[in-house]
Parts: structure tokens; sequence; C-alpha cells
């Protein structure tokens, strides 16, 4: 089991205006994608709840939060451990989130207020100040803002959620394609045709962007998974083989 040395760059917890829970279990995305825990090792809940200040109970609940997200695994009695989603797995997911942001980039496209087209143009500006400060943290952040704002605006609250659940599995394989397979500039770029095309009310183009930007992450991914775990597959072969 890790020992408390590999997590002391967590910080501690204060009272919360969300609950703790939410807090613990945005403190443990954080680490994951900082590096601070690492998946396939074993940490103890009682650990990360010395770690963050805070009692056991939100600790609980917010692993068992992530468990059901598919972010982490319990050993009974042991621990937990953080979980990378397979090749397959991210492709399948990506397939989800292909089904599900097109339409509602579409729709929302046919119909834009001047009030999401602005919350959609600030997002994009915060995405490339936060890029050019090579802040990934604060980036991804926007980045989920600017994706959640669109799906908010296609009138479907439950499309959020659940967008947000696919994003948080593979976002802790995503945040180290930056550098590696593309920028963060990059990234930013892929999402200012979505934002044109809505604002100018195209819900052709605005479909096709948003499908070009989450197959191109979605494939990105695949052929990182891949990598790091030698397989001899072909991204291009898994990604046919789930999207057809």
């Amino acid at each position: 089991m890790a020992d408390a040395s590999t997590t002391n760059s967590m910080q501690r917890l204060s009272a919360p205006a969300e609950s703790l829970a939410d807090q613990v279990a945005g403190s443990i995305r954080q680490a994951v994608y900082a590096g601070t825990l690492q998946p396939g090792r074993l940490y103890s809940a009682y650990q990360m709840a010395e770690t963050l200040g805070v009692s056991r109970s939100p600790v609980r609940e917010a692993l068992i939060s992530l468990a059901e997200a598919g972010l982490v695994e319990f050993e009974r009695n042991r621990g937990f451990r953080i979980i990378l989603p397979a090749a397959r797995d991210i492709a399948e997911l990506f397939h989800l989130r292909l089904l599900l942001e097109v339409p509602a980039t579409r729709r929302v496209a046919a119909h834009p207020t001047d009030k999401l087209v602005t919350e959609l143009r600030e997002k994009v500006a915060e995405m490339d100040h936060a890029a050019a400060g090579h802040d990934e943290a604060l980036f991804m952040r926007h980045d989920q803002q600017l994706h959640a704002a669109i799906l908010n605006a296609a009138g479907n609250s439950r499309l959020v959620a659940v967008v947000d659940s696919l994003r948080d599995k593979t976002r802790l394989l995503g945040a180290s394609t930056v550098d590696r397979s593309r920028t963060l500039h990059d990234v930013c770029g892929e999402h200012l045709p979505i934002v044109d095309a809505i604002a100018a009310g195209d819900p052709a183009i605005a479909g096709r962007a948003m499908s070009r930007h989450i197959t191109h992450t979605g494939k990105l991914l695949v052929a990182q998974a891949l990598a790091e775990t030698s397989a001899g597959a072909s991204a291009e072969v898994l990604w046919s083989d789930v999207l057809g």
C-alpha cells in the first residue's frame, strides 16, 4: 500500500459551499490527473481522510460515487485502486458521447440565443487564457463547462450528468494527451468551429464540428491506451469495430 508521502501534496479541505463528498471526489480526480495518485496502486480511505483533513464518511461517499463512475475499485478490507479505462472502453465511451452530443449540438444551433453564444465565446477565451498559462486543470474545467452549456441549452439536464460521467472516466487519460498528441491550444482550436457554427445558426456544420472534435479526441486516447499497454491492435481498426 502506498505510504503517506505519496499523497502529501494533496491539499486539506475546508468547509465547503458544495458537499465535502464532492470536494473529496474532486480532489481525488485532480490528484490522479497530477500523478499524485497512480493507477493500480493501493490506497487507504483512512489515509485519504487524514490527508484531506476530513472524516472518513465523506471519503467513503466520494469513493462510492467514483466507483459507480468506474474510476476506482475497492479491495475488501484493504483500500481502493484507481482504474484506467481500456482502449475498447474508451472507444465505447466516445461512441456514447457522439450519440448524445452531436444531436444536442445540432438542436442548439437551430435556435441559438445571444446569451448562449456569449457564454460559449467567453469559455473559449477562458480556455485560450488557461492554455497560454499551461494550466491543464483550469483548461479542462472550462472545456467541460463549454460542453455542459451546450447540453443544457438542448433542454435536457440529464444529458449534462451523463456526459460528465463519460468524461470523468476518460479524463484520467485525457489530460495526458496534452503535449503528447496535441497541445492545449490545439484542443481549444477544435472548439472554435463548433461555437462559430452555433453562433451562425447552422445545425449541420455545428454537428459536424462537434463530431470531428469528439472523434479526434477519442481516437487519440484509444491510440494512446493501446501504446501504454503495448497492445498490438490498430487504433483505427478498434475504433471502426466499435463505431461501425
